[in-house]
């Protein structure tokens, strides 16, 4: 997968293709299952501090073997000092801010909040860094974008919670690291794959001497020996790896600010697959803010139907 399409110079127009949107696609519905299963965890008794060691303690293994096969010295061409950055931007902060948003505000305010910032601060970053200046299409999309994501928050944007505001700062900073994370790779020209090892290689060796110093495995052993391995699988596997890898492949196609509208599909993908394992069913609300976000993500990507449709 590293040997595939190269990524676009700064400030290189990119075209939106089918692979791409594949790639997009499939991180997206990782997410969504990563966050209705994450509900599950959270219910069962787990912390910010479990989650983010199911991740890279699962996703720092499966990658260490490909960066020992490259280097250790240089993190597998990315560089510790690279890897470093990468690992604040979408490492356990990024997980720790995620999850300990839930401990503060509703379920709701993370649904906007968190994608949101994605979309915003990507956008922004790319202006400023690439100079990709954002087209009428693109913010029209975002508008919408972002209207179906309050619309599928807003019957629980007021529920009482013990520090809302607290919790929305979480959700913020997550999302704002998750779109320097975007950003960055596509700066530094990296591929899917080396990001993503160098992320969880990185992790790993911060975040499993920290939980073990913590005394967070009795948690974890307390889970039913189905729920755990479901949970590594997902946590660690699906979305710290093969989902990152999708998107970084998206943004190297699409470009930052395109990928960066993938994000805020995930809550109404959540809400959808909730439906079978929480066996919670959408409201009027989210079915409408479903359809706002999928509008307002293809207007923000600037696609097209083909000529044939369009007649």
């Amino acid at each position: 997968m590293n040997r595939s399409t190269p990524s676009p110079a700064i400030g290189e127009p990119t075209a939106v293709t089918p692979k791409g949107l594949w790639y997009g696609g499939a991180a997206v519905l990782i997410w969504g299952l990563y966050m209705a299963l994450a509900k599950q965890g959270v219910n069962a008794g787990l912390e910010g501090i479990d989650f983010a060691f199911l991740r890279f303690g699962t996703a720092g293994l499966v990658m260490l073997p490909w960066v020992l096969r490259r280097g250790l010295a240089d993190l597998g061409g990315v560089g510790w000092r690279r890897g470093a950055v990468l690992a604040l931007l979408a490492g356990p902060p990024f997980i720790l801010a995620g999850v300990g948003g839930f401990a503060l505000a509703p379920l709701a305010h993370g649904a906007v909040v968190q994608p949101a910032s994605i979309v915003i601060v990507s956008t922004v970053l790319a202006l400023q860094v690439f100079g990709e200046r954002p087209t009428r299409h693109r913010v029209v999309g975002m508008a919408i974008l972002l209207a179906g994501l309050a619309a599928i928050s807003w019957p629980g944007l007021f529920e009482p919670g013990r520090a809302p505001w607290q919790g929305d700062l979480l959700f913020l900073l997550a999302g704002a690291l998750w779109a320097g994370f975007t950003v960055a790779t596509r700066f530094w020209s990296l591929k899917a794959v080396p990001a993503t090892a160098a992320v969880s290689v990185v992790s790993m060796l911060v975040i499993v001497p920290a939980y073990l110093v913590a005394g967070g495995l009795p948690r974890l052993a307390a889970l039913a020996p189905q729920t755990l391995f479901l949970q590594v699988v997902v946590q660690g596997l699906l979305s710290g790896v093969v989902a990152v890898i999708l998107f970084t492949r998206a943004a190297e196609i699409l470009g930052a600010a395109r990928a960066a509208a993938f994000p805020a599909l995930v809550p109404a993908t959540a809400i959808l697959l909730g439906v079978p394992i929480t066996h919670e069913w959408p409201n009027a609300w989210q079915v409408g803010g479903l359809t706002l976000v999928s509008l307002g993500l293809v207007i923000a990507m600037g696609l097209t139907l083909p000529r044939p449709l369009q007649r």
